[in-house]
C-alpha cells in the first residue's frame, strides 16, 4: 500500500505501485489498465516517476528524489523523470526535494517481481528566495548577518536566468603503458577529492555525457569507502596498507594491481576543537537554487554537528568581503544558524579579498592544539580583483604554512570552476567536494565529517619499484595531475595530498607480464634493478610499495615499505570488483583506448558482485547511476561510447 506522509505540503499528483503480474491496477483507479498505463509499469527492484513544479507544470530539473533509509537516490533528468534501481523489496519512504520547493513524501512497498511509479509535483517555496544586493558600508549594522557594515537590500527576483555553459576543466592526458626495463618506479601523491564522481552524477541524472576532462578516475575511486583494515588501536602508523591482484577484467592477459590505504578513524569526542572560518560565496552568481540555498541547507547539516569546543566565524564576499559572524561557540547553534539563514546573494565576486579575510580571521584566532581550517563554498567563479589560478594557488599554499589549511566545497553547474577549486584545495592541504544536493552534503558535512576536517598525514607520496622478473609494463589509472618525478619522493619541501581521519585511498595500476629485458644501470639503489638476472629470478616479489609522510604538524616525512607476492585464492574480493567497475566505467566514458574489450554490461556485473554489505548505499547509488547511463546512451550503451 501507498500513501502520502501526513507532513508533506507539496501536492503529490499520483502514485501508482504495481502489484502482481497481471491485472495490475494503480491507487487511483481500479479500472482495466491502459496501454499507457503499462508503459509506465516499474520491473522489480525499481521505483520511477516524474518531479514537476506544481503551480505550471514544469519539469524540476536536477530534483533530488531519495530513499533516506535505503541511502540510494537519483536525480530528474532534462525531461523530469527519475528511476532508482537496485531498490530491495520491503515498504520504504521515498522523499523528493528540490531547493526553493516544499518537499514531498510518501512510501510504497516493493515486492520481489514488483516496482513502484511515483509522481511528484512539488509547490514553489517563495519565502528567502529574494535577490539581494550586498554593499560594503563602513557602519555598525543593527540585525544578525548585517554586521560590521553587511546591509542586504532586497530586489525583485523573477525567474531564473539559464545557466551560462562555461564551466573550467583541466585538460587531463591520460598516461600510457611505461616498460619496467625504462622506468621500474612509479611515484605520485595520494587524492581524496570526491568531487569528479558527484560532479559526473549530476551530468548523467540531467541527461548530459560529461566532459571527458571533468572524469578523473581516481576521485571516482576514492568517493566510495572500502572494507580495508584500519591499522590497529596501539599502532603509531596514521593509516594500514592492503594490496590484492587478480586478472584485469578488460585484458584477460593483464593483472589488476590494487592498493588500498585506510586512515585511522578518530572519534567526535577524540577530535581536536576546532576553529573553523565558513568563507561563502554571496555573488550574484550564486543566487540559483542549486547554489547559495543549497549551500545554506549544507552549511546547517555543519553547524548541527559541532560541539561547544568548536568556533566558527563566517566571511562571506561579493562586490567586497565582510564578516557576517565573529567567532562563535558551537553551543550558540541558533546564533550561527541565524547568520546563515540571512545570507543573500547579489554582486560581483571579489574572491581573493574574501580568501584574504578568512584566512586572517582563521590565523587571529589560531589554537595552536586544534584544528584550523578555512571552507571555502563557491561555484569557483572569481571576476574581481586578483583571482587567477596561479595568484590564488600562491596565496593558499603561504597559509598553508602557518597551520591554516583549506576545504574547497563547490555548487551549481553551468559557470563551475571545477580546475580553479580542485588546485586551491591541492595547494591548500584540504580536499575538494561538489555538493549536487542535500544528500551529498549529508555525507561531507556529516557522516565523513571527521575526515573532512582533521588531518592526520599530510604530504602523503607512494613509490612503487616493479620487480622485470615479474612485470614487464604499468599502467597508473587516474591521478594524471598528482604523479610526481621519482626525485620528489625524498623531498620533504615538495607537496603532496593529505589524508583525513577515516578517509581511504584507493589506486590501480594495470600490469602487463614480462616481453622484453632491459639494462637499467646508474639508477641508484634499487631493490630489483641492481640484482643479476638469477637473483630476480629467485624472488616471488612483484614489486616494493613505499610510502612517505608527515605527522601534521610535523616538516620531516617517515618512510614504510611493504613488499607484495601474490597469493593464491579461489576468488577476488568485493572491494577489487567494485573498484575495477567504477574505474572501468570511466575509461568508458573518457573512450580510453585502454578499455579493451570492457561494455557497460561488464561493468554493471562487476559492481553488482562488488556491491557487498554497502551499508552507506553508495554502491547501490553507482549501480542505479549505470542504469541512468544506459537509459540516456540507448541501444549503444552496452558497446564502447
Amino acid at each position: 500500500m501507498s500513501r502520502l506522509h501526513p507532513s508533506v505540503p507539496a501536492l503529490l499528483l499520483s502514485v501508482a505501485l504495481l502489484v502482481g503480474c497481471s491485472g495490475q491496477k494503480s491507487l487511483e483507479d481500479a479500472s482495466p489498465p491502459s496501454s499507457a498505463d503499462v508503459e509506465r509499469r516499474a520491473p522489480a527492484g525499481v521505483i520511477k516517476g516524474t518531479v514537476v513544479d506544481a503551480s505550471n507544470g514544469d519539469v524540476l530539473k536536477g530534483a533530488n528524489v531519495v530513499v533516506p533509509e535505503r541511502g540510494i537516490g537519483a536525480a530528474a533528468n532534462k525531461d523530469g523523470r527519475f528511476q532508482i534501481s537496485s531498490v530491495r523489496p520491503g515498504t520504504v519512504r521515498v522523499t523528493a526535494n528540490f531547493v526553493g520547493y516544499r518537499s514531498g513524501a510518501t512510501e510504497v512497498t516493493l515486492t520481489d517481481s514488483t516496482g513502484a511509479v511515483v509522481d511528484f509535483a512539488l509547490s514553489p517555496q517563495t519565502e528567502g528566495l529574494e535577490e539581494v544586493v550586498v554593499t560594503a558600508m563602513g557602519q555598525e549594522s543593527q540585525a544578525r548577518g548585517q554586521r560590521n557594515g553587511w546591509v542586504a537590500m532586497p530586489a525583485p527576483m523573477g525567474r531564473y536566468a539559464p545557466p551560462v555553459d562555461r564551466e573550467g576543466y583541466a585538460r587531463i592526458e591520460e598516461t600510457g603503458f611505461r616498460r619496467v626495463t625504462d622506468a621500474p618506479l612509479s611515484t605520485f601523491a595520494i587524492d581524496v577529492d570526491g568531487a569528479a564522481y558527484s560532479n559526473l552524477r549530476r551530468f548523467i541524472r540531467e541527461g548530459e555525457t560529461p566532459p571527458v576532462d571533468a572524469i578523473r578516475i581516481e576521485e571516482l575511486l576514492n568517493y566510495f569507502s572500502y572494507d580495508d583494515p584500519a591499522p590497529a588501536a596501539n599502532s603509531d602508523q596514521p593509516f594500514a596498507v592492503t594490496m590484492e591482484t587478480a586478472t584485469a577484467p578488460w585484458a584477460e592477459d593483464h593483472s589488476l594491481l590494487r592498493i588500498g590505504i585506510q586512515g585511522k578513524e578518530v572519534s567526535a569526542s577524540e577530535r581536536p576543537p576546532s576553529n573553523l572560518v565558513f568563507l561563502l560565496d554571496v555573488s550574484g552568481s550564486m543566487q540559483r537554487p542549486n547554489k547559495l540555498p543549497l549551500l545554506k541547507n549544507a552549511f546547517q547539516l555543519l553547524t548541527e554537528q559541532l560541539r561547544p569546543q568548536d568556533h566558527v566565524a563566517i566571511v562571506v564576499y561579493a562586490g567586497a568581503s565582510g564578516t557576517v559572524l565573529e567567532p562563535t561557540s558551537g553551543s550558540e547553534k541558533e546564533e550561527i544558524l541565524g547568520a546563515i539563514n540571512e545570507l543573500r546573494a547579489g554582486g560581483s565576486t571579489a574572491g581573493r579579498a574574501g580568501m584574504e579575510a578568512a584566512y586572517a580571521m582563521a590565523e587571529t584566532h589560531m589554537d595552536p592544539d586544534g584544528i584550523n581550517r578555512v571552507i571555502l563554498a563557491t561555484d569557483g567563479d572569481f571576476n574581481v580583483g586578483p583571482s587567477s589560478d596561479a595568484e590564488m594557488i600562491r596565496l593558499v599554499e603561504e597559509k598553508r604554512e602557518t597551520g591554516v589549511f583549506l576545504t574547497v566545497l563547490g555548487f551549481g553547474t553551468g559557470n563551475l570552476q571545477d580546475s580553479k577549486m580542485e588546485q586551491m584545495a591541492n595547494h591548500g592541504n584540504g580536499t575538494y567536494h561538489y555538493i549536487d544536493s542535500a544528500l551529498e552534503a549529508r555525507k561531507v558535512l556529516v557522516s565523513e565529517l571527521g575526515g573532512t576536517l582533521q588531518t592526520i598525514a599530510k604530504d602523503v607520496k607512494l613509490q612503487v619499484e616493479f620487480n622485470p622478473r615479474h612485470v614487464g609494463a604499468y599502467r597508473l589509472i587516474g591521478y594524471e595531475n598528482r604523479r610526481l618525478n621519482n626525485e620528489d619522493f625524498a623531498d620533504d619541501t615538495k607537496d603532496a595530498g593529505d589524508l583525513g581521519a577515516g578517509h581511504h585511498v584507493t589506486a590501480l595500476y594495470e600490469l602487463v607480464p614480462p616481453g622484453a629485458d632491459g639494462d637499467v644501470a646508474g639508477r641508484g639503489q634499487l631493490k630489483y634493478q641492481n640484482r643479476t638476472e638469477s637473483d630476480r629470478a629467485s624472488s616471488d616479489e612483484w614489486l616494493t610499495l613505499s610510502l612517505r609522510y608527515k605527522q601534521p604538524d610535523s616538516d620531516s616525512s617517515r618512510l614504510m615499505a611493504e613488499a607484495l607476492v601474490p597469493e593464491e585464492r579461489a576468488g577476488v574480493s568485493t572491494d577489487f570488483q567494485f573498484a575495477a567497475a567504477v574505474a572501468g566505467f570511466g575509461m568508458l566514458l573518457r573512450d580510453s583506448e585502454y578499455a579493451g574489450t570492457l561494455t557497460l554490461a561488464d561493468v554493471r556485473r562487476l559492481a553488482e558482485e562488488g556491491r557487498g554489505d554497502d551499508v552507506d548505499g553508495y554502491r547501490a547509488g553507482f549501480i542505479s547511476l549505470l542504469e541512468d547511463y544506459r537509459r540516456m546512451a540507448g541501444d549503444d550503451a552496452n558497446e564502447r561510447p
